[in-house]
């Protein structure tokens, strides 16, 4: 299982790269196996301002829909568009080509309370 060591990881199965005050997030390698094929992926909230843990979108695979909720509050500044078109870039690459959004971080304190890979590998059991 691919749990990449410069990354922070969620309880949710989200893991998030931060970047000065942007932080890209995407769904963990763990999460894409879970849920199987990946057919649509919806972010209707671009240039929306959320909190932390709030739903930013939704990844429908072929038997289940699953919400996508936001890592850090701040502002949704970029959704990754080739996911329109080519869903299946979460399955193949979650941690590359398949990332989701980007986010201005609002609250930078927040990111203390994230997983690291070690913390993320023992909540799942790898």
């Amino acid at each position: 299982m691919n749990i990449p060591a410069d990354l922070k990881y969620t309880k949710d199965h989200e893991w998030v790269k931060i970047e000065g005050e942007t932080a890209t997030v995407g769904i963990t390698d763990f999460a894409q196996k879970e849920l199987g094929d990946i057919v649509y992926v919806e972010v209707e909230t671009l240039d929306q301002s959320l909190s932390k843990d709030e739903v930013f979108g939704t990844v429908e695979a072929v038997k289940t829909v699953s919400d996508l909720f936001l890592p850090l509050s701040g502002e949704i500044v970029a959704f990754n568009d080739e996911l329109e078109s080519t869903p299946e870039k979460v399955n193949s690459d979650p941690y590359g080509e398949g990332w989701m959004v980007k986010v201005k971080i609002s609250n930078p304190a927040e990111a203390d309370e994230l997983l690291s890979s070690e913390q993320y590998k023992e909540l799942i059991g790898a």
